[in-house]
């Protein structure tokens, strides 16, 4: 481990490897079965985390008479939609400017579709009497550094002229509102960020599906899928599904549509919660607004408050496993979470002495352009969404609309995007991807280091439409 003073390892005395959102809430609903024996549907959804819930969900929606079944390797949520830090945004593009390096004559429409799936999910929050403790919060992304603000200066300026209303708070108006030493600058947008529980979001559309039918399956591995003449035959352990059609939800697990595995490597993401602040605590730091927070740099931290004003710091880091491999293990891991108590610490000094409860870890699917991406397969039979690079919470659901719509044969606005026809490029294969992530993650550091400059591998990787900043 590099070196860390032994008094911010203090602070972590108190942690427990666990997830926070799932520690002792009332609200998790009782299991659901594992499948055993044959069923039979039109449509069967594998995976039940976000994507597969608003698939599911939305299927009943569009047509009360189809029948619906999710079958999940582990239990509903227990992936990236149970442990991820609650930040739901409008951005279907993981942030404007890298949708809008990629999409450009698209991104009005891209846009328009963002806010307008952001306001379908309150209106699926409030219609189903789902306790996520929704919060329309808006988000602060904070320069920390002074060559971060003239890349904030001219989002904002690209944004508003795409008809967005955010702006630059200089760094007396950003620590007015939340009181850091480190802070600069920042980006204020007020309506394209709210926050939620997570989990209780994934519970909440888990007791919105079964309402309207949806039938689920938990413990219930897919080994492999087969096309018949007239459909297709999803293949577990105990049983069978047979069905029309098949929607793959399954984030950072391996695809069942081998072809698909080139485009996605999953890399860990880490977080902590602080106990309870104070009213002495939350008066030093200010933060009223309750506002989501990132960092500006191309490796970022974020953080927020929950409900019981506990802090949840995660970020930075993004770790990648050789050959991409996916293990229980892996999420936890004691450098990480002393590095991030270090970085919370320096943010606000404030609160030093403040224990951390809470520490885990979860798996991000990422592809090369840092957002979702669409593809069919068996004949148009079997459609996937990939991809979302951790700003999943609020894309999944476009995500789902737009695979019912593939398999469904819909032509309109959303399946005839660029964005929804064309892949992202693919990696490399081993060993070649893991010194490319390595090499790809030095450099970014090395920038973040330098002035934001970009040396010229980055250059290399603009050059081709890779981009990775983040």
């Amino acid at each position: 481990m590099a070196t860390i003073d032994p008094y911010v390892l203090k602070h972590l005395s108190h942690m427990q490897p666990a997830l926070y959102w799932l520690d002792e809430d009332p609200l998790e609903p009782q299991p659901n079965p594992t499948l055993i024996g044959d069923v039979t549907t039109d449509l069967c959804v594998v995976g039940a985390g976000y994507t597969g819930l608003w698939t599911a969900l939305i299927a009943k929606e569009q047509n009360p008479e189809r029948e619906v079944i999710i079958v999940e390797q582990r239990e509903t949520g227990a992936g990236a939609s149970g442990r991820n830090g609650g930040f739901c945004s409008y951005s279907l593009t993981h942030g404007f400017m890298n949708g809008y390096s990629r999409f450009k004559d698209e991104m009005a429409v891209i846009e328009r579709l963002g806010r307008e799936n952001l306001d379908l999910i309150e209106e699926t929050i409030k219609r189903y009497g789902i306790d996520c403790q929704f919060e329309w919060t808006g988000e602060l992304r904070i320069a920390n550094e002074e060559w971060q603000i003239e890349g904030l200066v001219d989002e904002a300026n690209l944004r508003n002229s795409f008809g967005d209303n955010v702006e630059v708070l200089a760094q007396e108006e950003i620590q007015a509102r939340v009181n850091s030493p480190l802070s600069k600058a920042a980006l204020w947008d007020p309506d394209g960020t709210a926050l939620v529980d997570p989990a209780r979001l994934v519970w909440g559309l888990e007791r919105a599906c079964l309402k309207l039918g949806v039938k689920i399956f938990e413990n219930t591995h897919v080994e492999w899928l087969e096309r018949t003449s007239d459909g297709m035959i999803v293949h577990t352990p105990y049983g069978t599904v047979y069905a029309q059609k098949v929607a793959l939800a399954t984030n950072v697990f391996k695809s069942l549509v081998k072809r698909a595995h080139k485009y996605v490597v999953p890399v860990y993401d880490f977080q902590l919660v602080t106990e309870p602040l104070t009213k002495e605590q939350m008066k030093s730091i200010g933060w009223k607004g309750r506002e989501g927070l990132s960092e500006a740099g191309n490796q970022f931290h974020y953080y927020r408050l929950t409900k019981d004003n506990e802090i949840l710091w995660g970020g930075y880091d993004a770790i990648y496993n050789f050959r991409g491999k996916v293990r229980q293990e892996y999420e936890t891991d004691a450098e990480t979470y002393a590095h991030l108590a270090q970085a919370f610490l320096e943010t606000f000094p404030q609160l030093k002495g403040i224990k951390f409860t809470h520490g885990w870890g979860g798996a991000i699917d990422t592809c090369s352009r840092f957002s979702p991406f669409w593809g069919k397969a068996y004949g148009g039979r079997v459609a996937y969404v990939l991809g979302y690079t951790g700003l999943g919470v609020g894309s999944t659901r476009f995500g789902a609309q737009v695979m019912l719509d593939l398999l469904d044969k819909v032509d309109n606005e959303r399946t005839r995007l660029k964005m929804v026809r064309k892949k992202p490029l693919p990696f490399p294969p081993e060993p070649l991807k893991f010194i490319f992530i390595r090499i790809t993650q030095w450099s970014i550091n090395r920038a973040d280091q330098n002035q934001g400059k970009r040396n010229l591998w980055l250059k290399l990787l603009d050059a081709l439409g890779l981009g990775f900043d983040s």
